[in-house]
């Protein structure tokens, strides 16, 4: 059976590297990022994410999340990982539960973020119990 969780959340800080960069390429990133939840996710996380970014300033990208607190009223951490894009101003993705643990151990699910650039999360988890 799985469970709708929902929340919104606010990035804490962004340090943004860049990789590589040449003429008539995407020039490649890579950032760690902390945010905190709050919602059906209270709790905050760290993510590394790997940036592709168009001469248009569009970009696609990457990312390992790790969410630590409570999720669906169950405590531990859950990874994410997110498949996105950014274009006009607003980064979206796709986002896979790679692991659990805790209270969270098992758990398995998908959903999608949106960053605009107030952020929400949706996750439908399922628990395994």
């Amino acid at each position: 059976m799985s469970e709708k969780v929902t929340a919104t959340f606010e990035v804490s800080s962004w340090d943004e590297q860049q990789i590589d960069e040449a003429v008539g390429v995407a020039k490649l990133t890579r950032a760690e990022v902390t945010q905190t939840y709050s919602g059906d996710i209270d709790g905050s996380s760290v993510t590394q994410w790997l940036m592709a970014y168009a001469p248009d300033k569009s970009a696609t990208f990457v990312g390992l999340e790790r969410v630590k607190g409570t999720i669906g009223g169950r405590h531990g951490s859950l990874v994410l990982q997110h498949v996105g894009r950014y274009d006009n101003g607003a980064a979206t993705s796709e986002l896979t539960i790679v692991s659990g643990t805790n209270e969270l151990k098992g758990a398995e699910g998908s959903g999608s973020f949106k960053a605009d650039p107030a952020g929400s999360v949706t996750l439908d988890i399922s628990f395994g119990d």
